[in-house]
């Protein structure tokens, strides 16, 4: 893992799906400030492909994005606050949010850590264990070398990814140029966004790991909270 940290089995869930379109919709507002036009605006392009990829209705996404562009009279302002510290057993975390009321967010993140066992931490605390970059999760039908491919689309580094996909990674200013040449190559790309990879990431045993499981899930429940980066092992 020791990146973006995703509920299990999340998607099962109607309530569920209901936030996760929450989240997504939320992403696709801010991202849409920088402008309307995907082509335009890479940010805005990947956030449009993760709610296609999660069947988000087009109503509800161009909705999104009218309310980012200003399109629409709806007086919401999202901002992004990050906070840093360690679920239980030390493990570092950071917490990724998108709110419209800081003061809520801040408050509901304290609580969450204190009734998990976690502990929140100053910034800076956690985030110098952890490397900001560009990842991109893709498959290719044809058998094809996955490192030739990472250095002819300029990616940094690479490792397996789930069912036999391939997770590349690059630096925060390449994602968007990665990404596309990669699909002209012949990729399906499933995910790309920018995240926290840490640098040592821990490995629990499996009653240990439930505990952290649990308290990551608490977090994710919450409507502010958008991305989970965990120094957690697979």
């Amino acid at each position: 893992m020791g990146a973006q940290w995703k509920q299990k089995h999340r998607e099962t869930a109607a309530n569920t799906k209901g936030r996760v379109f929450t989240k997504l919709a939320k992403e696709i507002t801010i991202a849409a400030r920088d402008g309307a036009d995907p082509s335009m605006n890479p940010r805005l392009r990947m956030a449009i492909d993760a709610a296609k990829k999660a069947s988000m209705t087009r109503d509800t996404l161009d909705r999104a994005i009218k309310k980012g562009s200003g399109l629409l009279e709806v007086d919401v302002h999202y901002e992004t606050v990050v906070y840093e510290g360690f679920a239980p057993h030390q493990v570092p975390v950071i917490v990724v949010c998108l709110t419209d009321n800081r003061n809520r967010t801040a408050a509901n993140v304290r609580v969450l850590f204190n009734k998990g066992n976690g502990q929140l931490a100053a910034s800076g605390a956690v985030s110098w264990d952890f490397d900001r970059l560009g990842c991109i999760e893709g498959t290719h039908e044809a058998d094809v070398d996955s490192e030739v491919e990472a250095i002819e689309a300029g990616a940094q580094d690479l490792e397996p990814g789930d069912e036999g996909g391939t997770v590349f990674y690059t630096e925060p200013t390449d994602l968007d140029a990665v990404r596309v040449t990669l699909e002209a190559r012949g990729w399906t790309v499933s995910a790309a966004s920018l995240i926290w990879k840490a640098k040592n990431p821990l490995s629990l045993d499996p009653a240990t790991r439930d505990e952290v499981e649990a308290f990551l899930g608490s977090l994710d429940d919450d409507d502010d909270v958008q991305n989970l980066f965990v120094g957690l092992g697979s």
